[in-house]
């Protein structure tokens, strides 16, 4: 078979301890490739990057690799790379910097949507800049944010819009490719929230039609970080806030401080990893990549179909996650029950299936959840049957008990 669940768990030492995890839009574990790789990177002589020395070339060499490795993930150029703490810290920067080149009067667009760290970032930089801020609806009854709902908040006075390629409280996935064609169309510019998309789904930036486009390897088994990327010459219109000694060149400028040079190189082993997922895959690693992810969405297709079954032989139960595209993540209610007394009571039986709104709190508000949010449980490529079933019947012991 092209992907082999089996010998793939087998590689992740955290599955030894039997826990069926449903938390994966929150953080994957870890598979043992990349732990090697950030002990490898820590083992070696490492030094600030430079020419001579050989941490120095460690260091280099390491950055280098975790670009184009990015790039490839992507569907980008490894010139537009950016690499930062978190996505929440790379919204927050890009935002305090392109509000520079906004005007009283001008406009920015955020959605309902998104994860509070794409709104709340523009929110706040408009609020600074004088500028108005549109929120772009999403309809509660479907799940669905549609080009429509964006372009009934565009205007000749938009500067940039922010929204979610896939949404990590109910899985919606947006046509972002129309959205961003009608963005473009207005004259603005279109920032992507990609962090819970990349862990499913194969990027093209170009394709997408982002400008910028954000992601966190941590949520595709890689180490905490963010990356974003850009085309290399937008970013060179870009004057951020930096040190005067360091590097003004696109795209370490945006780079403040020195790099996680051992997460880095965690981040290169993951993408590897996911170029493996389709053991008959050849070609260069953007070729595997694309067999991969074709592995990965037939095996969560699949696994999600099981689990949206076996829930549906259950009573009480309100699933919220409907779009028509989505990620398998669920988001489930209960009736007269809450979402907490239902995570309480599946890890105490080794099912981790987290309760919460998850930062999307205008998503939860908007479903009608407040901000409880229900719970969430989200397939990762290292799910299996077994897991599903455990989260069914878990969830069946507790609507009884």
């Amino acid at each position: 078979m092209p992907y082999d669940i089996d010998a793939l768990r087998a590689r992740f030492p955290a599955l030894a301890a039997g826990t069926a995890h449903f938390d994966g839009p929150g953080g994957t574990q870890t598979p043992g490739p990349v732990i090697r790789a950030v002990a490898d990177a820590l083992s070696a002589p490492l030094s600030n990057r430079g020419r001579w020395a050989v941490g120095e070339r460690n260091a280099e060499n390491i950055v280098t690799d975790a670009r184009r490795a990015m790039a490839d993930l992507l569907g980008a150029d490894p010139a537009g790379i950016v690499f930062g703490r978190s996505a929440t810290q790379l919204a927050y920067d890009f935002s305090r910097t392109l509000a520079r080149t906004w005007s009283p009067g001008d406009e920015v667009v955020v959605t309902s949507l998104d994860h509070d760290s794409n709104i709340r970032p523009w929110t706040q930089a408009a609020e600074r800049a004088g500028v108005t801020v549109r929120r772009a609806d999403f309809d509660p009854a479907t799940g669905e944010l549609t080009p429509g709902h964006i372009r009934a908040v565009l205007s000749d006075r938009t500067r940039l819009v922010a929204v979610t390629a896939a949404s990590n409280l109910i899985g919606t996935r947006p046509r972002i490719a129309e959205i961003a064609r009608a963005v473009h169309e207005a004259g603005a510019l279109l920032y992507v929230d990609g962090v819970h998309y990349t862990a499913h789904c194969l990027v093209d930036v170009e394709q997408l039609g982002a400008d910028f486009f954000t992601c966190s390897p941590y949520k595709f088994l890689g180490p905490h970080h963010g990356v974003l990327a850009a085309r290399p010459a937008l970013l060179e219109t870009l004057r951020p806030d930096k040190l005067l000694p360091s590097s003004d060149a696109v795209p370490e400028r945006f780079e403040l401080g020195t790099l996680p040079y051992e997460f880095l190189a965690g981040t290169r082993a993951a993408v590897d990893f996911i170029a493996g997922f389709d053991t008959r895959a050849t070609g260069t690693r953007r070729d595997r990549l694309a067999a991969g992810y074709r592995a990965l969405e037939q095996h969560e297709e699949t696994l999600r179909t099981r689990m949206e079954k076996g829930l549906a032989t259950l009573d009480g139960i309100t699933v919220h996650s409907r779009a028509a595209e989505r990620t398998p993540t669920l988001l489930l209610t209960f009736d007269g029950r809450s979402a907490a007394d239902a995570h309480r009571f599946l890890a105490d039986r080794g099912v981790h299936a987290p309760a919460g709104s998850f930062y999307a709190l205008e998503a939860s508000r908007r479903l009608g959840l407040g901000d409880t949010g229900g719970l969430r449980a989200g397939l990762a490529p290292y799910n299996n049957a077994d897991d599903v079933d455990r989260l069914v019947e878990g969830l069946a012991d507790f609507l009884r008990s």
